[in-house]
């Protein structure tokens, strides 16, 4: 079972180490996603639904973490994302159902209570 918390560190920590040595790329490549994501006709809220359900279709196990995370954070509710998952199984077909079961993991893991810090 993917834990999509570690995954995105982990991919975290990779795009840190990448970044140096193509910087003029993963520059462009952060304006664009601002660009993208930015209010407009469409709220980010939506843009994102929207990114899942392109990740859904992608098989995209890190685009579901970062995704998944940014809807929790602007306020997506679970009805949402299930709408969205409908949409993408419907272009998607059974390789996107595989993966949008992949998507309901990722949801509870980041709307799960987080546990306190051990003690000591």
């Amino acid at each position: 079972m993917t834990r999509y918390r570690d995954l995105t560190r982990s991919i975290s920590g990779s795009l840190a180490k990448l970044r140096p040595a193509i910087p003029e790329v993963t520059t462009a490549f952060t304006q664009m996603a601002r660009a993208a994501t930015n209010d407009g006709a469409l709220d980010k809220k939506t843009k994102e639904l929207i990114a899942l359900a392109l990740g859904v279709a992608a098989r995209c196990d890190g685009c579901i973490g970062f995704h998944v995370h940014a809807l929790v954070k602007l306020g997506a509710t679970r009805a949402e994302v299930e709408e969205t998952l409908g949409m993408a199984i419907y272009m998607g077909g059974g390789p996107a159902l595989m993966t949008a079961a992949d998507v309901i993991a990722a949801w509870e893991e980041y709307t799960a209570p987080t546990e306190p810090p051990p003690a000591g």
